[in-house]
């Protein structure tokens, strides 16, 4: 049994500790020279009424020229006053208001676009906000690297308990697995969260955006662009282009978040992508499979014992190294509570992505 155990594990270990050297080897990034490059911000947002003046605020302390950027907030037919919200606040930067021409965050992306000046395109969810100096340092960092895509880090802002701790600590290792396997050359995840790509990438690229699903609007564009050996996608390590995003308040709305993200899985067609998930899947599933046999019999307790273990070993050396580059070290005390629980919250997920909604 044990062996057996080694043998489903042996996937996971080898892409783990692959991720795990590229990301150890990631470099801060500091800003050089001035940029000059015109950005266009794409902020699309749906009854975001109470969050998005925030936002916008955080856009105002920005330390880059605002005579080099604008911000364009694309109202994807909300419910509330969120376009209210939007023409009422008074910015130093040029701002555009624009409703949706069609439905859905990719269609708002669209339509953002379209009204884009810039070639560089930085988008941005409407319950976030980002630091100082978030767009002086993305302009910088493409103006020096001329890369297709920029994959940019994303926070969640701190809570108290157990819930919130969990959400920061796999939110945290979502990060460090983005961010490794793009330092090694073969990106898996981005964040539309705090996402840059050049316009002519997103027009050569975004003719398949699989537009039958309502998320996936950067996953998917990563993707196709990594298709083309000649673009470069990469990872952009600085504090000053973080993005803070709020934490799920509630479990259910937690687990509607990542069905939406898992929802979409079954439609990628990136191998080392496909690879990285089924290694995971088999992981948890055989760790929750003898849990519970374990708890039946005890002679499944050895084996079971040994999967936990193994696994974790290349978890929690992902987990210091991200959550110390990050910050968040006092997270680690929840670790091997969360490995034990990790197991059945993802077949939760994976439940609900099959038979729940999956609007943004």
């Amino acid at each position: 049994m044990d062996w057996l155990v080694i043998i489903i594990l042996t996937p996971y270990l080898l892409y783990l500790f692959r991720i795990n050297a590229g990301f150890s080897s990631i470099r801060r990034y500091r800003k050089k020279t001035e940029a000059n490059e015109f950005v266009s911000v794409i902020i699309p947002c749906k009854n975001e009424e109470d969050s998005l003046p925030l936002l916008l605020k955080s856009l105002d302390n920005q330390d880059y020229d605002p005579n080099k950027f604008e911000v364009i907030v694309v109202n994807d037919n909300s419910c509330d006053n969120t376009t209210g919200a939007a023409f009422s606040h008074l910015s130093r930067y040029e701002l555009k208001v624009i409703s949706n021409t069609g439905y859905g965050k990719k269609q708002a992306i669209r339509s953002g676009i379209k009204e884009a000046r810039g070639e560089l395109i930085v988008t941005c969810d409407a319950d976030s906000t980002v630091n100082p100096g978030w767009l002086s340092t993305i302009a910088s960092f493409y103006q020096d690297k001329k890369a297709a895509m920029i994959i940019a880090p994303v926070m969640l802002s701190r809570g108290d308990g157990f819930a919130p701790w969990f959400q920061e600590l796999e939110f945290i290792s979502l990060q460090a697995v983005t961010a490794g396997t793009a330092n090694n050359n073969n990106p898996v995840m981005c964040n539309g969260t705090n996402l840059a790509f050049t316009k002519e990438a997103y027009k050569t690229h975004s003719t398949d955006l699989r537009d039958n699903l309502q998320s996936g609007d950067d996953m998917f564009l990563m993707h196709n662009i990594k298709k083309n050996r000649n673009l470069k996608i990469l990872w952009l390590e600085s504090e000053d282009a973080r993005v803070t995003t709020k934490a799920s308040t509630t479990l259910s709305s937690y687990l509607s978040q990542r069905a939406r993200w898992i929802s979409k899985a079954g439609s990628y067609n990136d191998i080392y992508t496909m690879g990285l998930a089924l290694s995971t899947l088999m992981a948890v599933i055989m760790q929750a499979t003898l849990m519970f046999m374990s708890i039946s019999d005890q002679v499944y307790l050895p084996p079971f014992l040994t999967a936990f273990f193994i696994k974790s070993i290349p978890d929690f050396l992902l987990l210091f190294t991200a959550t110390k580059r990050f910050g968040a070290t006092n997270l680690l005390k929840w670790f091997f509570p969360a490995q034990l629980v990790y197991p059945f919250y993802v077949l939760a997920i994976i439940i609900k992505s099959l038979v729940g909604s999956k609007e943004w």
